[in-house]
């Protein structure tokens, strides 16, 4: 008798990209979160940066504003400027 391991690799998927299949490509990836909740301005700096140059950073800032993120960098916008978009929405 052979003996098989059968494997769902649709069950590893982590439940994030069920929600947001973009979110492979996009450039934060890989990056430390703790970058994307900045505690000075350097790091908003860097933050943006990596926004500056994601593939999908229009679906990351509709995701911030449909769930009215408060904190962090999200869509190439700071936690100001989703404040005043959503103001401006309204």
């Amino acid at each position: 008798m052979e003996n098989t391991l059968e494997l769902d690799l649709g069950a590893l998927r982590p439940p994030v990209l069920e929600e947001r299949p973009w979110a492979v490509f996009a450039a934060c990836r890989d990056a430390d979160s703790d970058l994307f909740f900045p505690t000075t301005k350097e790091q908003e700096s860097q933050a943006l940066a990596i926004c500056g140059i994601c593939p999908v950073i229009d679906d990351c800032l509709d995701l911030a504003l449909d769930s009215a993120e408060r904190f962090g960098v999200w869509g190439g916008t700071t936690e100001r400027q989703r404040r005043r978009l959503l103001r401006d929405l309204a």
